[in-house]
């Protein structure tokens, strides 16, 4: 009775240490996804950065006045002016339409003061 008691403690902490090496196995592969993935986001920030760079460098002011001025012709684009704004109060707003009432109820009562 012992023996076996002996065996199947050998077996337990055997099954117990090839799942513990399993689940290192699968931690350090977790951790190794999880380094990847935050080098990708750092990668992709940089890539925003520049873009954002660029952005900014193909929206300069003097340059889209050149742009507009060389292709006049095609496009017609005059700088605004203040006198092309209007104000608030210039806005027609458009008229809410109620229909009409179906079915009315007269609603008759006696309010009386609380005490």
């Amino acid at each position: 009775m012992r023996s076996m008691l002996f065996v199947l403690s050998a077996l337990a902490v055997m099954a117990l240490g090839f799942w513990a090496y399993q689940e290192n196995y699968k931690t350090q592969l977790a951790i190794r996804n999880v380094e990847d993935v935050q080098q990708e986001i750092g990668s992709l920030r940089e890539e925003l950065a520049v873009l954002r760079a660029e952005w900014a460098y193909l929206n300069r002011p003097d340059r889209l006045q050149e742009l507009a001025d060389l292709n006049f012709d095609r496009l017609g684009l005059l700088p605004l002016m203040p006198e092309q704004f209007g104000r608030v109060d210039q806005i027609s707003y458009p008229v809410e339409v109620l229909g009409p009432v179906v079915n009315p109820i007269d609603v008759v009562g006696i309010l009386e003061a609380s005490q």
